[in-house]
């Protein structure tokens, strides 16, 4: 397989590990947004959060719980940002399923959300409607 995170896993490239169980695998990002910045990805190749088995996803989840309060501590940030990017219109680079913990310090300089926008009148309840419709949970 060709996959970068799926060679990490397999240590056929070099990471500095984080953590590690039966389903997880967490590693500091090469190109950090701050300093602390992890990737958590699932030991099972997924290409993104629409295929990631239920109990995956669970234990994924955990991890990431788990990490983000000891990352969030050794680094003495000031809050964290837990970031999945899925599909290429989301800014998804690389096809196995993964999840930035992402340390914030007040004086970092990064703002969130630009372009944020207002729903037209009905708009919201109208796609409000779409989803509700197409929930199959």
């Amino acid at each position: 397989m060709s996959c970068i995170f799926c060679k990490i896993i397999t240590q056929e490239i070099p990471s500095q590990k984080i953590y590690e169980d039966e389903h997880t695998y967490a590693f500091l990002d090469i190109h950090p947004v701050n300093i602390g910045h992890t990737i958590v990805i699932p030991k099972i190749h997924s290409a993104n959060i629409y295929e990631i088995p239920d109990i995956i996803l669970t234990h994924l989840s955990k991890t990431v719980k788990k990490l983000a309060i000891t990352i969030k501590k050794a680094v003495i940030a000031d809050g964290i940002n837990i970031v999945m990017n899925n599909d290429s219109a989301a800014g998804q680079i690389i096809f196995h399923a993964h999840i930035h913990i992402v340390p914030r310090f007040s004086n970092d300089g990064f703002t969130h959300w630009r372009g944020a926008r207002n729903y037209h009148p009905d708009e919201m309840s109208s796609v409000g409607k779409k989803i509700t419709n197409l929930i199959s949970i």
